[in-house]
Formats: structure tokens, C-alpha cells, sequence
């Protein structure tokens, strides 16, 4: 799980507004199913000036269910991590239910750190779109029936050693879990939890260095501009690192991206993501693409936001479909059906 800049063709590379978008019923479910605000809550939405009409749904529909609504407008992140001013800090810390439809992603910052710490449920909003706000991923999905699979799946994690990942592609990739927590990503969030709505998700981070073999991604990278692959991108996998990167245009875009940190650990396998919205479709989009049922990401370079100990410049997720997932021998998941 992260998140990023979108991707599109707006001007100055932003996607374009659709006319006549209602963005309102999006906005209510955000508020009322995944927020679950309650009349008095204190209610902060940190937007910047590309978000503008998203800060405003959520406000409105905020203000319906008779919050207390504070929007805070902070200039452009100069890239994801980077710290919200001190005034949107200390307001994000006095939140029962954050919102934060930004371009550019405060997620893991120290801000939003103190904020779970003191107890809110935050919703992130990274580089929402039009097509996002009103997709059947957020509109139709029965969040709280997903709940439960959810915890299932995570319990299996938790209590594993090790993982073996195989795809018909020919993915076989193998890696230890043995202590790591794994993170379950619900969309209905209690105090001190995110939601990437409607990413819904459980995920886990390999034992650091752990990872051997063949990972063959053939679904999407919804970083960057790649978008969904039009062809498959081949990672040999040693020691815990991709070692070799092979495919088309998309990977060796990729590669040197990568390449051009000058930091090894961009190649670290940082973290097994399974897909778990139903309605969830794959649209190149991230927080869409990576909740969909019947794919796996695998996220590579930092692990340390989720319980690792690997800190990179960046955290992308590469997508495969129809996935079999086995937790010390036993399958849990295989394409769209948890079997845990």
C-alpha cells in the first residue's frame, strides 16, 4: 500500500474535471460509511489548491451530518512525505476524522503520524479523480461485509512464517513473515487507523531480505504514468532485491527510474498487497487498482511506514492478476477467493 501523484491529462499533467460530475454521493459515502462521523466530530480536510472540488463535496457533506468542519488549504507537497505547515499540523492532531484529498501525499509525514497517535480516523484522498469519486468501488461496496475477510486473511499473515506467491504467468516467488504484524486496510477505520479508500486491503512485509525468485507483473503500475502494462514486466528476485528488470517500454521506463535514485534499496521487496474490493476495477488509477479482487501488488523500495525496516526515496506497487497465495503450505488466497 501508498500512495502518489496521479497521473492524466490535464494541464501541467493533472487529470481533467469531468463536466457535470455530481461529486455529492461520493462525497456522502466518504462521510458517512468510511468516516462514520458523527454530529460534534471534529472534521479536518487537508486539501491544496489542484483538490479544491473535492475538498468542498466532502465538506458539504460533512457539514450535513453536523461536524465540526475545519478545510485547510496547503501549497503544493514538492513531493510525497513532505510535511504540512505547522498550524494544519497541530489542527490535524485536535481531529476525530481526517480527510486529505491532496495531489501530492502527506500520508507518511510526522503530522499524520501525531494525528493516529492522538486517535483519528483518517480517510486518505491522495490524487482522487473524478472517475475514482464515482466509481462502484466507493459508491456500491458493502465496506463493513469486506471487514471480515479482511481480518481473516491478516490473522493467516500474522501467524505465518512464510509465504510462497505463484500466478499462471509464472510468478514463484518465496519469502519469510515470521514476527511481522500484518496491516489491515478495512476502508471503515477505527481511531488511530488509515483507510486508502477504496483500496481495500491486507498486506505484509517480507522478513528483510527473505524474498527469492520470479515475480511476473502483467496487470498494472499505477505510478508514474505507466499505468495498466500492455505487456508483462519480469523481476528475478535475490536476497530481497530485484536484481534484474526485463519487458518492454513500461519496464525499462521503469528501471530507470529506479535506477536514477542511485539507491539500491528503490529494488527492495517491501511488501505482499492483496486486493480485496469487489467492485474495484482496474483503471491505472492507485487507490482503485490496488483494491482489486483477483490481483496481488507488490510494493518495492520502502517498507518502514509499513513495519519494516527498510527506509527508500520511494514505495511503487506493480500489479499481477489471479494470484495463489500460500501461508506455510497452506492456501489462503487463490485469484478472487480468500481461503482463510
Amino acid at each position: 500500500m501508498a500512495d502518489g501523484a496521479a497521473s492524466g491529462a490535464g494541464v501541467a499533467g493533472l487529470p481533467m474535471p469531468e463536466a457535470g460530475v455530481d461529486l455529492t454521493p461520493g462525497a456522502r459515502r466518504l462521510v458517512q460509511v468510511n468516516g462514520r462521523v458523527r454530529p460534534g466530530e471534529v472534521v479536518v480536510i487537508v486539501t491544496d489548491p489542484t483538490m479544491g472540488r473535492y475538498a468542498d463535496a466532502v465538506a458539504g457533506a460533512a457539514r450535513e451530518a453536523e461536524a465540526a468542519v475545519t478545510v485547510c488549504m496547503i501549497p503544493m507537497r514538492d513531493q510525497d512525505g513532505q510535511e504540512p505547515p505547522p498550524p494544519v499540523a497541530r489542527a490535524m492532531a485536535e481531529a476525530a476524522v481526517i480527510f486529505s484529498p491532496v495531489r501530492i501525499s502527506i500520508t507518511h509525514t510526522r503530522a499524520m503520524r501525531a494525528a493516529l497517535e492522538a486517535g483519528a480516523r483518517v480517510c486518505m484522498m491522495t490524487a482522487y479523480t473524478d472517475a475514482i469519486m464515482t466509481s462502484p468501488a466507493l459508491l456500491e461496496t458493502d465496506f463493513e461485509a469486506q471487514a471480515d475477510v479482511c481480518r481473516r486473511l491478516g490473522a493467516a499473515f500474522t501467524a505465518g512464517e512464510s509465504v510462497r506467491l505463484t500466478s499462471p504467468r509464472g510468478t514463484d516467488l518465496r519469502f519469510g513473515i515470521e514476527g511481522r504484524v500484518a496491516n489491515v486496510l478495512t476502508n471503515i477505520p477505527e481511531p488511530g487507523e488509515l483507510a486508502p479508500v477504496p483500496d481495500i486491503e491486507v498486506n505484509v512485509v517480507p522478513v528483510t531480505g527473505s524474498a527469492e525468485g520470479t515475480l511476473i507483473f502483467d496487470a498494472s503500475v499505477p505510478y508514474l504514468g505507466i499505468g495498466i502494462l500492455e505487456g508483462p514486466i519480469t523481476c528475478t528476485v535475490r536476497g530481497g532485491v530485484i536484481v534484474e528488470m526485463t519487458g518492454g517500454a513500461q519496464a525499462e521506463f521503469l528501471r530507470e527510474h529506479l535506477e536514477s535514485f542511485g539507491d539500491p534499496h528503490c529494488f527492495n521487496v517491501a511488501e505482499l498487497g492483496v486486493g480485496l474490493n469487489p467492485n474495484a476495477r482496474l483503471t491505472g488509477e492507485m487507490l482503485e487498482d490496488e483494491g482489486v479482487m483477483g490481483t496481488i501488488h507488490i510494493g518495492i523500495g520502502t517498507s518502514h511506514t509499513l513495519g519494516g525496516e527498510i527506509v527508500a526515496p520511494m514505495h511503487y506497487d506493480l500489479l499481477m492478476w489471479e494470484p495463489t497465495i500460500a501461508v506455510d503450505g497452506r492456501v489462503v488466497q487463490r485469484d478472487r477467493q480468500v481461503l482463510a
